[in-house]
């Protein structure tokens, strides 16, 4: 091979090291990335939300806001403060987009929510009995006596799941919260009256 050739494959061996190194220079280091996916994640926090899940069209028009059929497919928690919470069709939050039976009625959702996304993806799911009893609802295999959460064959035998409804707390992180709320609510009323006597 003639020194001229040789001497182009050199040069163009060399451009491609400093474009490499340029490049893993500009790369953020994988401690970045991890710093940068916790930063995030840590703004994530959980809550607690009252309402009715409905298909998200219909919503939409009951409040005169035209939507087209294409807004059917999608699921919303309406909030008791009347916020439209659209849910992810995840693991737990699929269940509302396959059954009937979890729309339209009363539920409580723990669900995870981040300020910079608007949909929030659900943890836990209670519904109300007819009695305003509120209950832990998931779907069971009776055969292998294994939770689901979302409508499908068994994951163990293969065989059909069933629609369960259960007696169980709040999660005791949720709890705490709920009280503490209470508290401050309290404190606030109190001086709100307290400011109330003494402009008399």
């Amino acid at each position: 091979m003639s020194r001229a050739i040789w001497g182009l494959l050199w040069i163009a061996a060399a451009s491609c090291a400093v474009e490499v190194r340029g490049e893993e220079k500009n790369a953020p280091a994988p401690s970045a990335v991890a710093e940068d996916q916790s930063e995030k994640q840590d703004k994530a926090h959980k809550e607690l939300l009252t309402g009715q899940v409905k298909f998200l069209g219909p919503a939409l028009r009951a409040r005169g806001v035209k939507a087209y059929d294409e807004m059917d497919k999608q699921i919303v928690l309406i909030a008791e403060n009347g916020e439209l919470v659209p849910l992810v069709a995840d693991w737990r939050g699929r269940a509302f987009y396959q059954d009937e039976r979890l729309r339209d009625r009363k539920v409580q959702l723990v669900v995870r929510r981040r300020p910079d996304n608007p949909y929030a993806q659900v943890l836990i799911v209670y519904t109300f009995d007819e009695k305003g009893k509120r209950k832990y609802t998931d779907y069971w295999c009776d055969i292998c006596s294994i939770p689901m959460y979302e409508i499908k064959e068994c994951e163990c035998c293969q065989g059909p799941i069933r629609l369960r409804y259960e007696d169980r707390p709040l999660p005791s992180y949720l709890r705490k919260e709920i009280n503490r709320d209470a508290q401050r609510q309290s404190k606030a009323d109190a001086a709100a009256t307290a400011d109330d006597d003494d402009g008399k």
